[in-house]
């Protein structure tokens, strides 16, 4: 039986506020339903995200700005934290975590290091912003997933941007592969197709 998580409700104290905010993000508005008794709800989903946000009035009791470690998945960490920041986010540096878990406390912590992680490891680089009540997001950089993840028989790409970040990857892996057999490779599609399945199921990637 499949369960797909696909909205998550975050608590906001002013419902207009926070679409203005959502919206110059550049997400997509799914829903705006004001009731006659005062109940309102709110959808937005980020570009290329399976997963949807809500908020509105009367639909959660939560307290306004505790929703923290909202996890936003990217393919280019410094791309996705400028332009988060051209659309008016104040959005943290890129840093990575010097210790275990500093990705989760307050910005300002010790234990954040300024820039992406060395040799720049999938899973390994970070940004934050938070919205107008405090709702904290967490971008991270995922390039190549760990094993599970993903079914590769039923490799997909989230949006355009997703596929052209796993062809660039896979260029600049094929043009090593060329140096290392010494002549041009014509079968590169069916390297590049292969390479981009196991970069993104986690599992061994072609030599």
């Amino acid at each position: 039986m499949d369960m797909k998580l696909e909205v998550a409700v975050i608590p906001v104290s002013d419902t207009g506020r926070a679409k203005e905010f959502y919206g110059r993000l550049g997400w997509r508005l799914d829903a705006d339903f004001p009731l006659d008794n005062g109940f309102r709800i709110v959808q937005f989903t980020p570009p290329g995200s399976g997963c949807s946000i809500q908020f509105g009035t009367k639909i959660t009791s939560a307290e306004p700005g505790s929703a923290q470690g909202l996890y936003l998945v990217v393919p280019d960490i410094e791309a996705a934290r400028d332009d988060l920041a051209g659309r008016g986010a104040e959005v943290s540096e890129v840093f990575h975590a010097g210790t275990p878990g500093a990705q989760f406390q307050p910005d300002g912590t010790s234990g954040r290091v300024s820039g992406r992680a060395p040799d720049h490891p999938s899973y390994g680089s970070f940004a934050t912003f938070s919205d107008p009540d405090g709702n904290g997001w967490l971008l991270q950089e995922v390039t190549t997933r760990l094993p599970g993840r993903i079914d590769a028989a039923e490799t997909a790409f989230a949006s355009t941007a997703d596929l052209a970040s796993a062809l660039r990857r896979a260029e600049a892996a094929h043009g090593e592969h060329e140096k290392r057999i010494g002549k041009a490779d014509p079968d590169w599609p069916d390297w590049y197709a292969a390479y981009m399945v196991a970069e993104q199921a986690g599992t061994e990637l072609p030599a």
